[in-house]
């Protein structure tokens, strides 16, 4: 496992979210989301894991193997902004691909960098560029995700003016 700069969730934090998901089902799963949550830059380091493992008294090959399961857990710091672009079929024969080199370019990723990590988040831990198999919306593709809002048969300017408001959004905050 890479090692990052870890955002540090108060213990005390930590110990209040476990005790009020303790012995209810799916404690584990529901005290990884939150903690998750908890951490400004929305992942999961090895520290947190660990400490979540000792206290919850569960082996740490049973914490991993949940976070490493589920999609939805990061295990590296995330963007204070999403983008993701499908690239199932459907999308990838409308574009998608296309797509992902201009958000590369964009952001100054390296050309195959966000295919080969599926994840790769910007320097100044701005944006997290990700790819997904599909969105389910293959009649209206291709399809990107920017802040949670789905974006239907996006094309390079429809994409450009996106990623220019998220840009300024981004630099006013």
């Amino acid at each position: 496992m890479e090692k990052h700069i870890h955002s540090i969730i108060p213990e005390t934090v930590l110990d209040e979210i476990i005790e009020k998901h303790a012995g209810k089902p799916g404690a584990l799963l529901t005290t990884l989301e939150e903690v998750q949550e908890a951490n400004p830059l929305k992942y999961l380091p090895e520290n947190t894991l660990t400490l979540v493992s000792q206290k919850m008294q569960v082996p740490y090959t049973q914490v991993y193997s949940v976070v490493t399961f589920y999609s939805f857990f990061n295990l590296k710091p995330q963007g204070r902004h999403s983008i993701v672009v499908c690239r199932g079929t459907a999308c990838h024969t409308k574009g998608s691909k296309g797509l992902l080199d201009e958000i590369s370019t964009v952001f100054g990723i390296k050309s195959g960098e966000i295919d080969a990590e599926q994840s790769v988040t910007t320097s100044d831990n701005e944006f997290t560029i990700k790819t997904v198999a599909c969105f389910g919306q293959c009649a209206q593709s291709p399809v990107v995700a920017v802040d949670g809002v789905i974006y239907s048969n996006v094309n390079s300017q429809k994409l450009l003016k996106i990623l220019s408001k998220v840009k300024e959004i981004s630099s006013v905050i």
